[in-house]
């Protein structure tokens, strides 16, 4: 799977519990990339901004490695590991008394009482 690094895809990836890899195009998503692909170490980069100055056979072989990367690189194992145990927990915090669950909760009696 590729995502543009937007937000609701990002969440989309963690509660499927897959790797991606990861193709910014502006804003925020670029932020986006650093967390999951340095700090969570879930995606993989295809390196967007190496990527602007190569013609599209280098652009192929970035996408390439990149898929090559999540599916059966060094780290993919361990990469799969951490993908799954982000999307368990993403899950069980909408699930009932669950800390999403609970602030959404909390939000709506809150609201209810203006």
């Amino acid at each position: 799977m590729v995502t543009h690094c937007g937000w609701n895809s990002i969440l989309e990836g963690v509660t499927a519990r897959v790797p991606m890899v990861t193709w910014p195009l502006f804003a925020d998503q670029f932020y986006n990339e650093k967390l999951v692909t340095q700090v969570l170490k879930i995606f993989v980069s295809v390196s967007v901004q190496e990527m602007r100055n190569m013609g599209v056979s280098g652009k192929r072989e970035a996408i390439e490695n990149a898929l090559k990367e999540i599916m059966d690189g060094d780290g993919a194992e361990e990469m799969k590991k951490r993908a799954t145990s982000l999307g368990l927990m993403a899950r069980r915090a909408v699930e009932d008394g669950g800390s999403s669950c609970s602030d959404l909760n909390a939000l709506i009696q809150e609201l209810s009482l203006l």
